[in-house]
């Protein structure tokens, strides 16, 4: 008998060891001038990408999700009910904004909350809608037509519920609040740019002057956007730089130490007009873009931008695993 239990609680603890180790990341030591230095473990979750594309698929699914549509509705509906499901304290901010044409937009941004009380806070964020129209479709037959936006919105959105999902299940230690602003992508059309002035990031203009939270603050926060494109290569980002350069070095090294160096290239790039601009300038939290962007490609950003092939066919499960983890890692590591 006392052998029967012996070998039972071996058993138990070789399957508990081998399901830590499929659930963590142990950063243990490090090598500094030849010396090896002990640095506390930290169980970092692994970043699943099979869920995080089917949260994409699921936007898609609804349809464009431009503001006044159905779709978007009962997309925005569909992100409140996810985040509650994923133990996350919701808030729907609902506002009235008015596009460049003077369209009143119907908008909501959704924040999910971990931690709340917590003082020392990351903020996560990313755009949930997608562009009215596709200005850079090939086809002029499809300049008008609404685009499906799976990498140009739902992608950065599908990182943020994947980490979502985990969080729920290991907590990160830390207050973290996961922001998916509205009404980003209703800037003017191709024909029209540059004849408007902030135009674009309508959500994430909104409530960078009216927080969830009076008085919100933040140690640091990470926008997302277009992160799911096979061959994707996330350059350093101007406003970036400029704003929060600690946090870009912090980001970057981390996914070169988990071997996503590839995605995360040590290369800078211009300025991109993005949510995280009126984080850093109206409430001075410092936050970085992750965007697909290159100043060498043709459009700057992937190829099917604006367009109407912007669908499923174009989303990448390796490019997912290395946002996904780089993020998830940052965070769990700021504990």
């Amino acid at each position: 008998m006392l052998n029967y239990i012996t070998t039972r609680g071996l058993h138990f603890i070789l399957i508990m060891t081998l399901i830590s180790a499929s659930c963590s990341q142990n950063i243990k030591t490090e090598k500094q001038n030849d010396e090896t230095v002990t640095t506390k473990t930290v169980n970092v979750p692994v970043f699943n990408a099979d869920s995080a594309y089917m949260f994409i698929e699921k936007q898609v699914a609804f349809g464009p999700r431009v503001p006044n549509t159905a779709a978007h509705r009962e997309c925005g509906d569909w992100l409140v009910a996810t985040l509650k499901g994923y133990n996350a304290v919701v808030v729907e901010q609902k506002a009235k904004l008015k596009a460049f044409d003077g369209t009143m937009l119907d908008a909501r941004n959704i924040i999910g909350s971990y931690n709340p009380d917590s003082k020392s806070r990351i903020l996560l964020c990313a755009h949930w809608d997608s562009r009215p129209w596709a200005d850079h479709d090939t086809d002029e037959n499809n300049l008008r037509k609404p685009v499906p936006g799976a990498n140009d919105g739902a992608s950065g959105v599908g990182v943020l519920l994947e980490i979502a999902r985990l969080m729920s299940i290991n907590n990160p230690g830390l207050g973290v609040d996961i922001i998916f602003f509205d009404a980003e992508d209703y800037g003017e059309p191709q024909d029209l740019q540059g004849s408007y002035e902030h135009a674009w990031a309508l959500g994430s203009q909104h409530w960078s002057k009216n927080p969830h939270v009076p008085g919100y603050s933040a140690r640091f926060g990470i926008l997302l956007d277009m992160v799911g494109a096979k061959d994707a290569v996330f350059t350093q980002e101007q406003y970036s730089r400029y704003y929060a350069p600690n946090i870009v070095r912090k980001v970057w090294q981390t996914a070169e130490r988990l071997g996503y160096g590839n995605l995360f290239v040590n290369r800078n790039s211009g300025r991109i007009t993005d949510d995280h601009v009126y984080v850093n300038e109206n409430l001075r939290i410092p936050t970085i873009d992750i965007i697909d962007y290159q100043d060498d490609r043709e459009k700057g950003f992937f190829d099917h931008w604006h367009t109407i092939d912007d669908n499923m066919d174009n989303i990448s499960k390796e490019t997912l695993k290395g946002v996904g983890q780089t993020v998830i890692t940052v965070v769990y590591e700021a504990a």
